[in-house]
């Protein structure tokens, strides 16, 4: 694990960045690897915690189909898709991954790749570390020991949506 400065949430921009890492990142469920890529892009916007997207050569064959449950739009990426999850064992699980088919220029590094939900996939690992999931089930970020929400914490809880 690489030793990461600290990171505020409330340092991030406004309109969001977008940044390659090469940090290993690694996503499991019961077991089932989802995701084992040596590198991913995130995403920061100011009050969040980073979401990472791992493009989809990296992600398991088969274990992803679209979802019917719903589709959203960002005022800065676009258009996202969704996706359930599907495992060996027959078990799905609703809604756990989004992509940019069509990202908007800004972003189009990210185009076809997936960001998931740490709350909802099981465990998820940025560079050796178990992330926290975000509160609320929306936003999707990935809490870090190098990530902090200062005083006012992160966005995604109950009573954050208007900040």
């Amino acid at each position: 694990m690489t030793d990461h400065p600290k990171e505020c949430v409330w340092d991030y921009p406004r309109p969001p960045a977008l940044e390659h890492v090469s940090w290993p990142i690694r996503i499991e469920r019961d077991g089932f690897v989802i995701v084992d890529a040596p590198e991913a892009h995130r995403v920061l916007e100011t009050t969040h915690p980073p979401v990472y997207y791992i493009a989809a050569e990296y992600v398991t064959d088969g274990c992803l189909r679209r979802s019917a449950q719903r589709s959203t739009g960002c005022e800065w990426k676009g258009r996202a898709d969704y996706y359930d999850l599907v495992v060996p064992s027959g078990e799905v699980v609703e809604a756990v991954a989004w992509t940019y088919p069509n990202p908007t220029k800004r972003f189009a590094d990210i185009r076809g790749a997936f960001a998931f939900y740490p709350s909802r996939v099981g465990e998820c690992q940025v560079d050796g570390e178990t992330v926290t999931a975000q509160d609320g089930d929306f936003y999707g970020g990935w809490i870090t020991s190098w990530i902090d929400g200062g005083p006012r914490g992160f966005k995604g809880g109950p009573g954050t949506r208007g900040w």
